[in-house]
């Protein structure tokens, strides 16, 4: 078990559809949100509107790209409040692979901006998918 006290555990609670993502980080101890990001937000706007009004229609409003952005964005909240940590809310329904391709830049936003990120290796059926996308990560951030 973790040796941090339960009242300063911080979960990540993702909510995936096709219209949107949204991240949100809450204390375990009383369930507050502490910190929150979302492909909803006015920065993203432009680009929902701009997925609505494309043809041939798109069924998925956001991607990788945005998924990112938002992971930054999560991140620097984070690093403004000063939580450092998190621990990744295990759903009991697996994530289906259109959704973890787009994840895996999210987490590593998130990792980038200095919040360490727990548990994030349960949330994958393909770990060998995830493998060589974390060493591209790395290459590019050696970079």
């Amino acid at each position: 078990m973790s040796s941090i006290p339960t009242n300063q555990r911080h979960l990540l609670r993702l909510a995936l559809s096709c219209r949107k993502i949204t991240a949100q980080v809450t204390n375990s101890g009383t369930d507050s949100i502490v910190a929150m990001a979302s492909s909803t937000e006015q920065e993203f706007m432009s680009h929902y509107r701009s997925k609505l009004t494309s043809f041939p229609r798109s069924h998925r409003f956001w991607d990788a790209k945005i998924a990112s952005r938002i992971g930054e964005k999560l991140g620097f909240r984070l690093q403004d409040i000063g939580i450092s940590h998190l621990e990744i809310e295990q759903n009991p329904l697996p994530i289906p692979i259109p959704y973890q391709k787009m994840i895996l830049p999210f987490l590593h936003s998130v990792k980038h901006a200095g919040i360490s990120v727990s548990g994030s290796e349960k949330l994958f059926q393909n770990s060998e998918w995830v493998e060589s996308c974390s060493k591209r990560f790395t290459q590019i951030d050696a970079k």
